[in-house]
């Protein structure tokens, strides 16, 4: 059986930083995930961690010292299938793709849905 290691990444376009919908998973009547944007914050293999989407409710116990118990939330991870970068000026998700300039480097971007055009995307950072 082959195993999985969890510090491998998945190729992806996608960076820390970018700014991702949500696009599917959740529960539809509590939780629902669905149209959320959020930036990502960190990669696990084939998930991502984005801020403030997928909030888990850890417990904290009370100790004796005198500190009181309680609930943390903490973001949990979504599947990388389940995100897709997010353009503002759009306000919808587009796939993102490589081209290459004139001069020989290659850059990250996405044709825009309407007119097809190649549009750069600059790093997050």
């Amino acid at each position: 059986m082959k195993s999985i290691d969890k510090n491998s990444r998945t190729h992806t376009l996608l960076k820390v930083g970018d700014t991702v919908m949500v696009i599917s998973g959740g529960n539809k009547v509590k939780n629902p995930l669905v149209s959320q944007v959020g930036t990502i914050l960190k990669f696990q293999g084939d998930r991502v961690i984005v801020k403030g989407l997928n909030l888990k409710a850890f417990y904290k116990r009370a100790s004796r010292a005198g500190e009181k118990g309680a609930i943390l939330r903490k973001e949990g991870s979504i599947h990388l299938s389940n995100v897709m970068f997010y353009v503002h000026d759009l306000k919808r998700p587009v796939r993102l793709g490589t081209s290459i300039r004139l001069d020989g480097t290659k850059v990250r971007g996405y044709r825009h849905p309407l007119t097809r055009e190649f549009t750069e995307v600059a790093s997050p950072r």
